[in-house]
């Protein structure tokens, strides 16, 4: 971005009850609830426990002329415990009903909290489906910093944007970073509107008089903040970068000049951060440019971010940089956020090295004294906290995680040399591709990578408070 409490069993009960199902035909499964919530630092109650979702599959129908979404999510997931409810996250729309494994299943929602009792409890291992169908007007959800995300609307449609917590606005989900999925989402608009999804477009029919289809496949794991939709009228370009990774940009036409010469760049960028990170980590890469002040900020969701308005390069590289670090290689919780934003600032710094502009020394040496003049942010990056601990939910996305973070990995290039930090920066998106990290991987596997101490690094530049001398 640019910017499990359990049930008591009574005890005459659990002898009646204490049966766990072991593959013997007429076994009875103990089933419990499934958290409400991951205990995430700063969202505690996002996401729930008891369960990982493997795929989603979201059926949606927008006219952007009354507003209305029509959703159908199949949710298949596998069950971490015996369950006999679970929960989803889910804002906002009204559910109009719910099955599991094909059966009707009680539902009731608290707040942001849709629970879910299936006709028979779930065995431990069991892959199961849930169908939720919902329908209403989608509103935005307002982040604990002030922004919105979730499904915005505009004058000709509306586009779907999730982090942290926003996705659950627009479908029901497992809304965490630390479980990811894979996507199928079919979106049916009026003609005459294109809509947008992330990964690869299947296909683009006329279903009915009046009514097109779209489908689009992600493939790769995906964080549920990354998915997005975006209907409009959109101007469509599509191409592929020198090593054959198809590009699929969706422009406003009232952004279509501004955006062109940066959009021009995309297929580099991608064989740059290839050659700098290790291979492109999805199979499609591109771009979705709102109207101007639609969200106020860009994001990086996968495989196609979303812009406000026209970007520069620099935001461009920026939102690219995050498909290494970030969406491939994702945060085990919202506190590691220096990982998705440091790592994408420091790639603008060495874009701008590389091509003979001001090189990251410099640029961390003007953090470093707060010199305004290289970079207008340089003295905003002291404010009040270190990079890996933000002091609540409010400061995930301020200057400190961004810049502060990047002057990490400069400092940890500074101890081991160039030879061994870019080595670290391919490994580290190697390594890790599709999985979730979090602070202390990254700080163990730095030291293992490289073969030096950095616990000083760490100390002074990633926890330590204050503005450190050089």
């Amino acid at each position: 971005m640019e910017l499990r409490a359990l049930t008591r069993l009574a005890v005459p009960a659990v002898a009646a009850l204490l049966v766990l199902t072991t593959g013997c035909t007429g076994a009875t499964v103990q089933g419990r609830p499934g958290a409400s919530g991951l205990r995430d630092p700063y969202f505690p109650r996002a996401g729930n426990g008891g369960y990982q979702v493997e795929h989603y599959e979201l059926d949606l129908a927008y006219d952007p002329a009354d507003g209305e979404l029509h959703g159908t999510a199949v949710i298949t997931a596998r069950a971490e415990q015996g369950l006999s409810s679970f929960n989803l996250d889910f804002s906002g729309l009204k559910v109009e009903g719910v099955e599991v494994q094909g059966a009707g299943a009680r539902h009731n929602r608290t707040g942001n909290e849709l629970t879910v009792r299936p006709a028979k409890d779930l065995r431990k291992g069991e892959v199961f489906r849930t169908r939720v169908d919902y329908t209403g007007r989608p509103k935005a959800v307002v982040d604990p910093d002030g922004s919105k995300e979730g499904w915005i609307t505009t004058e000709d449609g509306a586009v779907a944007v999730g982090e942290p917590v926003g996705s659950m606005g627009w479908f029901p989900g497992n809304h965490h970073p630390s479980d990811k999925a894979a996507y199928d989402v079919t979106v049916t608009v009026p003609d005459g509107y294109e809509a947008v999804s992330n990964g690869e477009l299947r296909s683009r029919r006329e279903v009915e008089d009046g009514e097109t289809e779209f489908v689009w496949h992600s493939a790769e794991p995906m964080a549920s903040y990354l998915a997005t939709v975006a209907v409009g009228r959109f101007k469509v370009s599509i191409g592929r970068t020198p090593s054959g990774v198809p590009v699929y940009n969706a422009v406003a036409p009232d952004q279509a000049a501004g955006s062109e010469a940066a959009l021009a760049r995309l297929p580099e960028i991608v064989e740059w951060g290839s050659r700098r990170f290790g291979p492109y980590p999805f199979s499609t890469a591109g771009s979705i440019v709102m109207p101007a002040q639609t969200l106020g900020y860009a994001l990086e969701t996968q495989t196609k971010p979303v812009y406000s308005g026209a970007p520069d390069e620099e935001l461009v590289l920026h939102e690219l940089a995050h498909q290494w670090f970030g969406d491939s290689v994702s945060p085990k919780s919202w506190k590691d956020m220096w990982l998705n934003e440091g790592f994408a600032t420091y790639a603008e710094w060495l874009w701008s090295e590389d091509r003979g502009g001001i090189g990251a020394q410099r640029r961390f040496e003007a953090f470093l004294a707060g010199d305004t003049s290289v970079d207008p942010h340089a003295d905003a990056a002291w404010d009040a906290f270190p990079p890996a601990a933000p002091p609540g939910a409010e400061h995930i996305s301020d200057d400190p995680v961004y810049y502060r973070g990047a002057m990490v990995l400069h400092r940890i290039r500074q101890e081991v040399g160039d030879e061994k930090f870019f080595d670290l920066l391919r490994g580290w998106a190697t390594d890790h591709r599709h999985g979730n990290v979090s602070t202390a991987d990254f700080t163990a596997y730095a030291q293992q990578r490289t073969g030096h101490d950095l616990r000083k690094v760490w100390d002074v530049w990633l926890y330590g408070e204050g503005r450190p001398k050089a």
